[in-house]
């Protein structure tokens, strides 16, 4: 197969959570467990950081990366989902995988896929663990794609976790509390190895100070320890936090040798280092236009509060988001005083329009709705005059269709 064919039949032939949503997701470790042993097991052959997180955890898992880079070690870096590549998923030093890398991978062990049913998660997983042991890297670090406890990811031991906040996503999964969901990340946690938590929250504490402590792991809370963030080229005041349990983490790494110039060079070269995509990203000047990935009410609000410091003459939104949002508690934060293009993302978990275009017209946000996102956006930009703001968002999905 060519590298389209191979991705067509990842794509279409597996499950995939991003496209279908509850039926995708097993909650079950034994098949990648059966992956990684038929592979050889190929996750003992590298050091490893596991981030998860309801929010923040893949530009702290590319700072991370940034900043071993910069200290002269050879990093792969597994995240997810893509915007633009699969590709994307599996880098080693920022350059993504080969595609002849993804196709004889493929090839090679399809028949095992097929006899086991494997999701596209944990073909993808193994993917990357095979290629990080392949390429002979110093350490990876590797992002968790849902939850963390019974995530496809929880295979590796790692050097150090980091679990950067929790937020209610994901509800139908990892339970309709912060705490429950908190239990679910606090999974990742091993024997002996420590764990940052980048964001201080009273409610979840507990949760991991009890299971940090069964498991006799270092715990430390990044916002109480570290007193003062270096700056990032990712921009967004948001980043501070994620800033913090990153330069928690890079400490805890006592395996490798990091110093302080080198996490400073990394922080202000993530995207340089890593090709990290959609994080607070202009992708326009005159007028400006910003794309963010934040897709729940946790990420949303402090988007919306960056936007709220922007100057500008008139704001237009570029909004979509996929079916399984709770849009009773996000509409409610985007401001009433802009103009919205709404559109549906054009995948087939995408949240019909119409839906979005009544719901928000309910709370007295104005816009139409348009037949895809690429059309809403090029709306915005006709309208928009020279000192306008326009934001794109509101969903992974969306911004990939624009950048």
């Amino acid at each position: 197969m060519t590298y389209e064919e191979t991705l067509d039949w990842m794509f279409s032939r597996l499950p995939m959570y991003q496209q279908k949503g509850k039926t995708a997701y097993t909650g079950k470790l034994d098949n990648i467990k059966a992956l990684s042993e038929y592979l050889g097991n190929p996750e003992t052959k590298f050091k490893s950081i596991h981030v998860a997180g309801t929010n923040g955890k893949g530009s702290s898992s590319h700072m991370l990366a940034s900043i071993l880079q910069e200290a002269g070690y050879k990093v792969g870096l597994y995240t997810s989902p893509h915007l633009k590549d699969f590709r994307e998923r599996i880098r080693i030093n920022g350059k993504p995988v080969h595609k002849k890398f993804v196709i004889d991978f493929v090839a090679r062990n399809k028949s095992f896929f097929e006899l086991r049913q494997l999701s596209f998660f944990e073909m993808t997983v193994g993917m990357a663990f095979q290629y990080f042991a392949e390429g002979k890297v110093h350490i990876a670090v590797i992002e968790v794609g849902l939850g963390g406890r019974l995530d496809s990811t929880n295979i590796i031991v790692p050097e150090v976790c980091l679990i950067t906040n929790i937020g209610m996503d994901h509800v139908d999964f990892l339970g309709d509390t912060l705490q429950k969901i908190a239990w679910e990340k606090a999974g990742i946690i091993k024997e002996g190895v420590p764990v940052i938590i980048s964001e201080y929250q009273d409610a979840v504490a507990s949760i991991f100070e009890s299971v940090a402590k069964d498991k006799d792991a270092r715990l430390v809370f990044a916002q109480k320890e570290i007193l003062h963030a270096f700056d990032t080229s990712l921009l967004g005041e948001y980043q501070h936090k994620n800033v913090k349990g990153v330069i928690a983490t890079v400490k805890e790494l006592k395996s490798l040798k990091v110093r302080e110039k080198e996490i400073r060079s990394g922080l202000l070269k993530v995207v340089e280092n890593t090709g990290l995509l959609g994080r607070w990203q202009m992708l326009k000047d005159d007028p400006k236009v910003i794309c963010d990935t934040a897709h729940n009410s946790e990420g949303l609000s402090l988007v919306l509060e960056q936007i709220r410091k922007q100057k500008y003459d008139k704001l237009h939104i570029v909004l979509g988001f996929v079916k399984d949002k709770n849009l009773d508690t996000i509409l409610p934060l985007f401001p009433k005083n802009a103009d919205y293009y709404f559109a549906s993302p054009n995948i087939s978990r995408g949240l019909d329009v119409a839906i979005l275009e009544q719901k928000a017209a309910e709370i007295g946000l104005k816009g139409e709705g348009f037949s895809s996102v690429d059309k809403a956006f090029t709306a915005a930009l006709k309208n928009a005059k020279k000192n306008d703001f326009i934001f794109v968002g509101g969903s992974t999905f969306v911004v990939a269709e624009v950048v």
